[in-house]
């Protein structure tokens, strides 16, 4: 499976990887785990007496963008998994058993097994947030809580997410010009978009993902509507945190799914899909909040 469309491409995404993960200002130590369907990157950091937090981010990123602005305060109170999703541009390098019989939970599964993992606290966002959903659903007994953001409750009413990705990513993402960059942003953001937009390396690296990465390698993450059943797991375990200004979902009907199936959420007014990047330090708080209150 091909991730990158070129190897320049490749070698830009990785380089400024690097340099966003020294931006993380905190110590952290990298190291790859053999799966079943591919080598694994990680990023750790905290210290290791601390409870571990794995943490999924969306398509399209990698974990050095994603927790660019978490890292160093959740590593305060645990210590932190932040892995790379298999398919996704980061540094996982998927084999050939990375295809139609991809099954995350297994995935996930065999991650945890290898880093000596019974429990955790598990975090994502946008689709890191529909594999916390999974995991917890098919494995309640692994997980002590758990964090989605960006991230609705996906119930047979959903409808394709690959659908409401595109209107919001084309044209801009088709033509990634440092123009159309900074339009997209804008698109996917609430009025706290400078933290994207007035950072030269974010931009380089965003730039560099659209250009170079291949959304056809993250086809064999499935994306299945859970029933409810499934759904009245996540109480009490999981909670949803959301943008009111994220164009990737209607807000109302958002509201409404957290109600009907009873699960903990918080809204944010005026922030968009970046929420863990566009109010940091009050996501960061809240996250510790949560999973500290047992």
């Amino acid at each position: 499976m091909k991730v990158f469309k070129s190897e320049k491409a490749k070698t830009k995404v990785l380089e400024t990887y690097d340099k966003l993960l020294e931006m993380w200002d905190v110590e952290v130590h990298e190291r790859d785990i053999e799966t079943t369907y591919g080598s694994t990157h990680i990023i750790e950091c905290g210290s290791t007496h601390k409870p571990p937090l794995v943490l999924f981010h969306g398509v399209g990123d990698n974990s050095a963008l994603m927790w660019l602005y978490n890292a160093k305060a959740l590593a305060q109170q645990f210590h932190i998994y932040a892995v790379d999703t298999m398919g996704g541009p980061g540094k996982s390098c998927p084999n050939t058993n990375y295809n139609k019989t991809f099954n995350q939970t297994q995935w996930i599964d065999e991650l945890l097994d290898a880093l000596d993992l019974s429990k955790v606290y598990i975090a994502g966002v946008s689709n890191g947030g529909y594999l916390v959903q999974r995991f917890c659903m098919e494995r309640p007994e692994r997980v002590i809580k758990a964090i989605c953001m960006a991230s609705s409750i996906f119930d047979a009413t959903s409808g394709n997410p690959l659908k409401t990705m595109m209107k919001v990513f084309i044209p801009e993402a088709i033509f990634p010009t440092e123009k159309n960059v900074h339009k997209l942003i804008l698109k996917l953001t609430g009025k706290n978009s400078a933290v994207f937009t007035e950072v030269n390396l974010v931009m380089e690296h965003y730039m560099w993902l659209l250009k170079g990465f291949s959304p056809r390698s993250m086809a064999y993450h499935k994306i299945e509507s859970f029933s409810d059943d499934q759904i009245g797991i996540l109480r009490g375990k999981c909670l949803f945190i959301c943008g009111e200004a994220d164009p990737m979902g209607d807000v109302k009907q958002t509201k409404e799914k957290f109600e009907k199936y009873g699960v903990e959420y918080r809204m944010f007014v005026d922030v968009g899909h970046g929420i863990n990047h566009e109010i940091s330090s009050e996501i960061n708080q809240v996250m510790l909040d949560y999973m500290r209150n047992e």
